[in-house]
């Protein structure tokens, strides 16, 4: 079985989506067939650029920055065709080219001109103005960033993204809430799965308090965008600091809104509180993370997974997070949930591990085995080339079973 999985992005950049892709690859990679000597082959192409000789840690080939020609060939040779976000150019050549395609959908694009369902004028969660016919709110929604042409450049491509969308062999959706979202049918709703990052005889659900609020570190892993509601982490900061409580906030990533965010905390006298680190991996990473009480995601918009969030509870850490889209779904009953943009909600959600530091290591606890139930590699994996073998039976174009 020949599989081609066509991602815009993919490492060395660090993303949701990339990350997923990396998984998926190596996984299939390392598979074989149901008689135990066919192995699956595994092709990535990618628009990502990199430096000379960092695809060699790959057991699969890697093809960057294909052009149309490339591209043609590598989807005509394919068996399946696994596009990471509906991408037009690979659609359509697998469309013209009547190869089976399937589409795991991480964002909104199908449904959405700008792929967040975020109406930009009031930072608002969207109501599904596209679905429900309302274009014009779709151009008014991206004419003050992008301009009208764009804008309507962007909601022709919508169409064109969903009907073709509509003709694939399967749309993945990351969660229930995608598919929900997004009304596509032939969905399968497949959880994403990443490695147990704890090792097995490590000391599991470690309490990372000594007891006592001072010690308390809640911390931000991500990129500093307006859609992930940090100006609300930074208001729950002072309501706290105002309360007479001792903690340390932590931001670890970095983006456009990191200079506002600066300013914000100097404004409210927070320096002492906050703290910014930069784009953090690896051991830098690990280490600025050895002493978080609690993560907190405090988006805006519907996420339609959180990454973040599982990486997170695998590592038995305890996550407070908006209780929105595929966010609140992935935490489920294994962590503290607030509406989103509550500032009071997520201030109380806070006050709690200061005044029971103890509750960092219960959930944690739990957050780790609904990791561990849900979110494991192998059933990612099992469950996706069960639909690539569906796939194929409904082509009449293979006789094995995988």
């Amino acid at each position: 079985m020949r599989i081609l999985i066509y991602t815009h992005v993919f490492p060395p950049n660090v993303g949701g989506v990339e990350t997923y892709a990396r998984l998926l690859s190596e996984g299939l990679a390392k598979r074989t067939g149901t008689t135990g000597t066919e192995k699956i082959e595994v092709t990535v192409a990618t628009h990502t650029p990199a430096e000379s000789g960092y695809d060699a840690k790959f057991s699969f080939p890697v093809v960057r920055q294909p052009g149309y020609f490339r591209l043609l060939k590598l989807i005509r040779s394919a068996t399946i065709v696994q596009l990471a976000g509906p991408s037009l150019l690979p659609m359509v050549f697998a469309f013209l080219l009547r190869k089976p395609f399937i589409v795991e959908q991480h964002a909104y694009q199908a449904v959405c001109p700008n792929g967040l369902l975020l109406y930009e004028p009031t930072k608002e969660v969207c109501p599904g103005h596209f679905m429900a016919r309302r274009y014009g709110r779709c151009l008014a929604c991206n004419r003050k960033l992008l301009g009208w042409r764009k804008s309507v450049q962007m909601l022709f491509l919508t169409f064109l993204r969903r009907w073709l969308c509509g003709h694939a062999e399967t749309n993945i959706a990351i969660t229930w809430h995608v598919a929900r979202r997004l009304e596509l049918l032939e969905t399968r709703v497949v959880y994403y799965g990443i490695p147990d990052l704890l090792p097995t005889d490590s000391v599991l659900y470690a309490d990372t308090t000594s007891g006592t609020s001072e010690s308390v570190c809640f911390t931000y892993v991500g990129r500093l965008v307006s859609e992930k509601g940090l100006p609300l982490l930074v208001h729950a900061a002072k309501m706290l600091r105002d309360q007479g409580y001792s903690f340390e906030l932590k931001f670890i990533g970095d983006g456009p809104e990191r200079e506002k965010l600066q300013a914000e905390v100097a404004r409210l006298g927070l320096q002492k509180q906050v703290t910014f680190t930069g784009f953090l991996i690896g051991d830098e990473l690990n280490e600025a993370l050895s002493n978080a009480g609690a993560v907190v995601m405090p988006s805006i918009w519907e996420e339609t997974a959180g990454l973040a969030a599982i990486e997170q509870m695998l590592r038995a850490r305890l996550v407070i997070a908006s209780d929105i889209g595929g966010l609140g779904e992935v935490v489920g009953s294994a962590g503290l949930k607030f509406p989103a943009g509550n500032v009071g909600a997520l201030t109380n959600c806070m006050r709690q591990v200061l005044d029971r530091p103890d509750i960092v290591s219960k959930i944690g606890q739990r957050a780790r085995l609904r990791a561990l139930n849900c979110f494991g590699i192998e059933r990612m994996l099992d469950e996706h080339i069960e639909i690539y073998g569906r796939s194929y039976d409904s082509k009449g174009s293979f006789s094995k079973k995988w």
